[in-house]
């Protein structure tokens, strides 16, 4: 007995299916399992089967379409499509929670493609014959492609439950690390999360008035808590917290938060700092962290807009040594930083935003300030397209 892969399109009507099944079986096919993907042209079926040895592709093909099949594809298959499709399923999922970056990969394993390639550009997403333009919530978009069979609308959908997965894992899975400052402070730093929207608040409530119109340019108001979750979990894009560590490594209250919102190969970034942690370094060290995300992710630029009497931000821009340009409109300073990319794999999807390299424990920064805790595992950068900045000007805080 051999075991086959056989596709094909039957009418979505009471019976029908029966029929199929039964003219296989007319030729001693025994079916082990079955796939139903619901479609606009009618019910695709996909079974595994086990044939006599003496049965080729062309009389399989012939005894689905004598079953009122259509559209019929037909491939042999291993072993290893026997196993069960949720378990496989899950599988991938862990797979994804511990290496975001295997993507690419992944979706090859689960819709067996022949060719996954990561593109920068965003797409809507969709199915075309036997392509698949999937969006990348981290930034930009996958497509598959493979010879045959066409894609299905079930297809598309667990592929877009795994990407999205990933994105998830990735922005959790980002590298959190205790900074010391050169005043000998300890501050925790990572992503942020939904559950940070209270500390947020209370960040904005502490705040400045002034410090609240830097970093956001058009006034100094609080901003709405709902305007405050979009910035912590954007759809598309990162945002690192800082927190001070307690008694017992306890979280205590954050009190500086980095928005990084990319376009295209050029990133915007946003500071705020509450007035009684400027001016000791918190604002450089983020702004570090910031710059090496957005290299690993291969951009080639970030872009901050500073109020141009906010002379610290200006400083710690000027220390980060690297080449700038500068334009002026008004009150309004638009700083250009170029960045050095770094590209690397993504899970055999093609060049895109990978991790970097372990950071070594309580190693000193440019700026004074350490960072110790795990070493930064692969992953990649969420992007955010122009059209999730909910309307506001990025800015930049004091970040002393």
């Amino acid at each position: 007995m051999t075991l086959w892969r056989i596709r094909a399109t039957v009418d979505d009507r009471p019976g029908y299916l029966s029929v199929l099944t039964a003219s296989l079986a007319l030729r001693g096919v025994n079916i082990l399992t079955v796939q139903v993907h619901t479609t606009e042209v009618g019910a695709v079926d996909d079974f595994l089967v086990d044939a006599p040895d003496s049965l080729d592709e062309a009389e399989l093909v012939a005894a689905v379409e004598r079953g009122r099949g259509r559209d019929c594809w037909v491939a042999r298959s291993e072993a290893r499509g026997l196993a069960d499709q949720p378990t496989r399923v899950l599988g991938l999922a862990t797979r994804l929670v511990r290496n975001p970056d295997a993507t690419g990969e992944v979706l090859r394993t689960l819709l067996g493609a022949d060719e996954v390639t990561w593109r920068s550009t965003p797409v809507s997403g969709g199915v075309t014959g036997t392509t698949m333009a999937l969006p990348d919530p981290t930034g930009g978009s996958y497509v598959l492609s493979r010879v045959a069979p066409t894609f299905t609308p079930a297809e598309y959908a667990r592929a877009q439950a795994l990407a999205e997965l990933a994105a998830t894992a990735a922005r959790r899975a980002a590298d959190q690390v205790t900074l010391v400052l050169p005043d000998g402070a300890e501050l925790v730093v990572r992503p942020a999360g939904a559950d940070d929207l209270a500390g947020a608040l209370e960040l904005h409530r502490r705040c400045s008035a002034r410090t609240r119109q830097r970093r956001y340019l058009g006034g100094a108001a609080l901003p709405a808590p709902a305007r405050l979750r979009r910035l912590l979990e954007p759809t598309q894009g990162l945002t690192l917290v800082a927190t001070t560590t307690g008694s017992g490594g306890a979280a205590e209250p954050v009190v500086a938060m980095a928005n990084l919102l990319a376009e295209g190969d050029e990133a915007e970034v946003a500071l705020l700092v509450r007035d009684d942690w400027q001016r000791r370094g918190l604002g450089a060290a983020l702004l570090r962290r910031l710059v090496g995300h957005a290299e690993r992710a291969g951009l080639a630029a970030l872009v901050l807009h500073v109020q141009a009497g906010n002379a610290p931000m200006l400083r710690t821009l000027a220390r980060l040594a690297r080449p700038t340009a500068t334009e002026r409109d008004g009150a309004l300073v638009t700083v250009t930083v170029s960045l050095v990319a770094t590209r690397g794999a993504r899970g055999g999807a093609g060049p895109g935003p990978v991790g970097g390299a372990p950071v070594a424990p309580a190693a000193a920064g440019p700026s004074g300030y350490a960072e110790r805790g795990r070493p930064e595992t692969q992953k990649r950068l969420p992007s955010v397209s122009a059209s999730t900045t909910y309307g506001e000007a990025p800015g930049s805080s004091c970040a002393g």
